[in-house]
């Protein structure tokens, strides 16, 4: 039997076909029940499947997958198949790592604000071409912005404290590339979607990561989280237990002194990134947890917008992600006009 497992454990650009006969030795028999358990037999049906409910699957199982796909994805890097790009978009490496890459698209204007995009998936799956939604980088650029959307090393290969470190390092490398590129060093803002969001309000609420890449605060206009929900992530611990399963605690441990080093909300005392513009849909924790981000960082001076859109619980989640850039939908005059206040065009 094959099984088509998506790489979403750690990557969602490639879709690897995995024999599972042959790699008893890497999936457990029990791993391998699980996924048959969640999925069936239906090779036609399996991918979809996965995408679908990859959350179910046990904490050792998404280990041991996400350890057979790093293995396949050395032996592609290692037999020159390299990392692919998005249709109309170059493809940047920011470090060695095969997730450590980026797709740019580039505006037709030179000198051009930048978007850099940072996807979610529970910290441990995503990919920065389809885990992006459809609209944001033909919308920003025919606004006359450049957009990217990054990559980034996935738990459990990799800890949160990377991620937000690669995602610093990402920025650093489209700045180094700035002139040729023609980004617009001082007009930078970095948006990112559920854990994305939580990294782009770390990235922008404690200088470490910005000053392990050789940047600050300065290099960053403002920070667009939509719809995050790990902004003070102690308090989401035990509430996120039974509808997440382990995501959290596999990203964050369970050390309060690291999970609160995690917290953008413990960080947002000044300084910060220059400006906030912070969503949530309808949708409790996410709600909470952006009021809680907002007032911090308010009560330290920093300029915040507060907006709720529609879209109730986990469709509502998704949908401010797929849907934004889209011209009807809520969210998107609401970010172009923060956006065209911030990058002053």
């Amino acid at each position: 039997m094959r099984l088509v497992l998506l790489a979403g454990v750690a990557t969602l650009s490639s879709v690897i076909a995995v024999d599972v006969a042959s790699a008893r030795d890497r999936l457990s028999r029990e791993c391998r029940r699980e996924v048959v358990r969640l999925c069936g037999m239906d090779r036609s049906k399996i991918q979809s499947c996965f995408v679908e409910k990859r959350d179910r699957l046990s904490g050792k199982c998404t280990a041991q997958v996400s350890e057979l796909v790093r293995e396949r994805l050395g032996e592609r890097r290692a037999s020159g198949q390299a990392a692919t790009s998005s249709a109309g978009a170059e493809l940047i490496a920011y470090g060695s790592d095969p997730l450590q890459n980026l797709d740019f698209y580039a505006a037709s204007a030179s000198n051009a604000p930048l978007v850099l995009f940072v996807h979610g998936g529970g910290w441990k799956r995503g990919d920065k071409g389809n885990a992006t939604g459809a609209y944001k980088a033909g919308h920003y650029t025919g606004l006359g912005y450049h957009f990217a959307s990054t990559n980034y090393r996935l738990v459990p290969s990799a800890t949160v404290e990377q991620q937000a470190a690669d995602v610093a390092a990402a920025l650093a490398e489209l700045l180094r590339r700035a002139d040729t590129l023609g980004i617009d060093r001082q007009r930078v803002v970095l948006m990112g979607h559920s854990a994305g969001a939580h990294l782009v309000a770390l990235v922008g609420t404690d200088p470490q990561y910005l000053a392990g890449a050789g940047l600050t605060f300065d290099d960053v206009a403002g920070i667009i989280p939509l719809d995050g929900a790990g902004y003070d992530v102690p308090s989401q611990m035990g509430e996120n237990q039974a509808l997440l399963g382990d995501t959290y605690e596999q990203a964050f441990g369970t050390d309060p002194a690291r999970q609160l080093a995690l917290s953008p909300t413990s960080h947002a005392a000044a300084p910060n990134a220059p400006a906030f513009l912070i969503l949530h849909v309808e949708r409790a924790d996410a709600k909470r947890q952006s009021e809680g981000l907002a007032t911090a960082l308010r009560s330290a001076g920093t300029p915040v917008e507060l907006r709720e859109v529609a879209g109730r619980g986990l469709r509502g989640h998704m949908e401010i992600n797929r849907e934004l850039g889209k011209p009807d939908y809520e969210a998107t005059p609401i970010v172009d006009a923060w956006l065209k206040t911030h990058f002053g065009s």
